[in-house]
C-alpha cells in the first residue's frame, strides 16, 4: 500500500468515504496560515471556523477540479446515520492554484461535532471540464462516491483528513 494511501485506509477513510486510489495530485490544506491538515492530526473546532487555503500543487492550469469536505461520522461515530455530511464544496479550481480561484457550489459549513471525535475528509477530483459539476440537491446523505460518479470524475487525485470534537470550556482553555 502506498505510503501516502495508508494513513487513509488505517483512518477508515479508505472504506467508508473513499475507494482505493493513487494520488497523482499533491494537495495542501492550511487553516489560519499556519495549521496544516495532515492525515490524523486533531484540530479544535474553534480554531477552524473559516475556511482552509486549498493549493492544488502538481496540476496544470489547463485543468480543473472539484473540492469536496464531508463529515463520515454524523452526527456520532458509533452510529453515523447522516453518513456523509457535506460540509464544503468547491469548483472549477485550476490546477498550480488555490480554491481561492473556484467557484463556492456550497459554502463552508463550520465542523461543530457535537458526540464523539469526526473525521473531516477533504477530497480533490479531476473535472472534464470547466462548469461541468452539478451541485447536490442536500448537504445530508451525500455521497463521496456517487457524487463523483455522477460527474464522470472517477477516483480521487488527493485526499486528506482531520479529526476534530466537541469543545468544552476546559479545552478551550
Amino acid at each position: 500500500m502506498p505510503r501516502l494511501i495508508r494513513p487513509l485506509k488505517l483512518g477508515g477513510v479508505i472504506g467508508d468515504v473513499l475507494d482505493v486510489f493513487t494520488p497523482t495530485i499533491k494537495m495542501s490544506v492550511v487553516y489560519n496560515t499556519n495549521l496544516q491538515v495532515k492525515n490524523g492530526f486533531e484540530f479544535m473546532p474553534s480554531s477552524i471556523s473559516a475556511p482552509p487555503k486549498v493549493d492544488v500543487v502538481d496540476g496544470d492550469l489547463t485543468t480543473f477540479f472539484t473540492l469536496i469536505m464531508t463529515d463520515p461520522d454524523a452526527p456520532s461515530p458509533s452510529n453515523p446515520t447522516g453518513r456523509e455530511y457535506l460540509h464544503w464544496m468547491v469548483t472549477d479550481i485550476r490546477g498550480t492554484t488555490s480554491n481561492y480561484d473556484g467557484r463556492d457550489i456550497l459554502s463552508y459549513e463550520i465542523p461543530r461535532p457535537m458526540i464523539g471525535i469526526h473525521r473531516y475528509v477533504f477530497t480533490l477530483f479531476e473535472q472534464n471540464e470547466r462548469g461541468t459539476v452539478e451541485p447536490p440537491p442536500s448537504r445530508h446523505h451525500f455521497s463521496t462516491r456517487n457524487f463523483a460518479e455522477s460527474n464522470g470524475m472517477g477516483l480521487p487525485v488527493a485526499a486528506v483528513y482531520f479529526n476534530a470534537q466537541r469543545e468544552t470550556a476546559a479545552r478551550r482553555r
